[in-house]
């Protein structure tokens, strides 16, 4: 068996691993970077969106290539009020992920149906019997759960529907959260890539991590015959099951890992949004961060991961507070009116917010007014505990 020697072996190529191989290779080509990956395909089957003002100018260059499609602005709809936001959004989808990055970093950068049996901080063993000799290790395979944490889901069934005719659509809807709250909070989430062709997700912030899957795939059919559109064809399914984090020990959770001395990226760092599972913004920032450090050694990019990802981990906490309020406070059915009033708060703090930036100006007026949650619910909400986010299903691989 052939064996591979690199300066940077990235294990993963989700989101998260496909970054860091695509700004080392831009920004620190003195490197050489292999990225590893059990599929044929990187990126799995995923759409990524994100608001224009959650990636930093200086970051835009990684980012720009990869978009498939982008707006002027998004709206939301709920049962009280709609709302267009200015706000640009984009989208990247994977297929466009897996093309940039082979075309990026040549074949011999990039090693597909590989699958790992064993990591270090500067060697991994595939399962094939053959050997990775490394400067250094970082693991983005994503995780099936997160343990020693608490929450609940944020679950999806996404389509990409061909139409017979125009869908009318203009700009993505972020939340439709007019139709009936079933299991959990409920909204449906639109992305018009072209006059006939629009991705429609169905999206549930649930205490249950199971999905339906037929069932999801009715509500998607429903929701389109709602708006009058004829589906001539389903071209893409995705689904996720992503953690919604309340509380936990992460210290703990970062020792879990059998093998806890090698860097970590993405959603085995955690690095995600604790109330959104958002991890786009987090995912463009580490791997940036990582193309300015000196020391590229094993022991050194594992230390160097854990303190940002700790870091990333208390800068959460005003997060974890709203999404223990958000499942604790709020009866399943009661958890649109939460969403429903911070969709009327200003655009700009909405934008700090999703961009995992607010000011304490900002989090104070998130919590401020008449609370959509009864008080008393609310504060015996900050001692629970939440579910535990140990292990998903299989529709649940985070990556």
């Amino acid at each position: 068996m052939a064996n591979f020697s690199s300066d940077l072996a990235i294990l993963g190529g989700g989101l998260a691993g496909s970054l860091i191989a695509l700004a080392m290779n831009r920004y620190r080509p003195d490197l050489r970077i292999l990225l590893v990956e059990q599929e044929d395909r990187l990126g799995g089957d995923h759409v990524w969106s994100f608001f224009e003002t959650d990636v930093a100018p200086a970051h835009r260059d990684l980012v720009e290539p990869l978009i498939a499609r982008r707006w002027s602005g998004y709206e939301v709809h709920f049962p009280g009020h709609s709302r267009l936001l200015s706000t640009p959004y984009a989208s990247v989808t994977s297929e466009q992920l897996d093309a940039l990055v082979r075309a990026s970093l040549g074949a011999n950068a990039l090693l597909t149906g590989a699958q790992v049996a064993e990591a270090s901080p500067d060697r991994v063993a595939l399962a094939d019997g053959r050997t990775i000799a490394a400067g250094a290790v970082i693991d983005a395979r994503g995780i099936r759960g997160l343990p020693h944490m608490t929450g609940g889901w944020q679950k999806f069934l996404g389509r990409m529907l061909r139409l017979s005719v125009p869908h009318g659509l203009e700009r993505p809807v972020v939340m439709d959260a007019r139709v009936d709250q079933l299991d959990g909070y409920r909204f449906v989430y639109c992305l018009p890539f072209s006059p006939r062709e629009v991705f429609v997700e169905d999206t549930y912030y649930s205490d249950d991590p199971r999905l339906d899957l037929p069932v999801l795939r009715k509500r998607v059919g429903d929701y389109a015959d709602a708006m009058g559109w004829h589906i001539d064809s389903v071209t893409y399914e995705e689904t996720g099951v992503l953690p919604v984090i309340a509380g936990g020990d992460f210290e703990k959770f970062w020792n879990s890992a059998p093998d806890p001395g090698v860097a970590r990226a993405g959603t085995r760092a955690a690095l995600v949004n604790p109330m959104t599972s958002y991890s786009f913004p987090d995912a463009v920032r580490f791997a940036m961060h990582l193309t300015t450090l000196d020391n590229l050694s094993g022991v050194s990019l594992g230390r160097r991961s854990h303190s940002w990802a700790a870091n990333h981990w208390r800068g959460g906490r005003f997060y974890r507070m709203l999404t223990r309020m958000l499942f604790g406070a709020a009866r399943p059915e009661e958890r649109r009116a939460v969403l429903e009033r911070f969709y009327t708060l200003p655009e700009g703090l909405i934008e700090r917010f999703y961009a995992g930036r607010p000011g304490l100006a900002d989090m104070a007026r998130v919590l401020a007014g008449k609370p959509p949650v009864p008080v008393g619910a609310a504060m015996a909400s900050l001692a629970g505990r939440g579910y535990p986010l140990a292990q998903l299903g299989r529709a649940g691989d985070l990556r």
